[in-house]
């Protein structure tokens, strides 16, 4: 049994169902196959996959993240630096975006999963 809230889990990319089971079988900071998901929970055996192509869906998160980034970035931007130029919002938001886009691609995922998953904590 998890002691583990529901956002810890989604923090720590667990299996929505035990919240033990890691939803990615390499490292985030390795760049092959980052994105794959276990086909099944290592611990529980639960169906990470509900359906084919299920996580097609978790585009539109990512897209959401860039565009919150782009946002807050160009804010910052204007907020800090009294002339800004061109240059400079095109250099962070491409840094910002590159830096980030690992993180924002699993974590897309992750949130489509638990949101449209149909997989319930099963606590003992």
């Amino acid at each position: 049994m998890s002691k583990k809230s529901g956002f810890q889990a989604m923090l720590g990319a667990k299996c929505p169902q035990c919240r033990e089971g890691k939803l990615f079988s390499v490292s985030p900071f390795s760049f092959r196959k980052i994105s794959d998901i276990n086909h099944s929970c290592p611990v529980c055996q639960a169906n990470l996959y509900p359906e084919p192509d299920f996580y097609y869906g978790a585009m539109y998160i990512s897209y959401a993240f860039s565009v919150a980034l782009v946002i807050t970035a160009l804010t910052a931007i204007n907020i800090l630096i009294p002339e800004p130029k061109l240059w400079m919002y095109l250099t962070t938001v491409f840094v910002g975006n590159l830096l980030l886009f690992p993180a924002m691609l699993r974590y897309s995922k992750v949130l489509y999963l638990y949101g449209l998953g149909k997989l319930k904590y099963r606590g003992h």
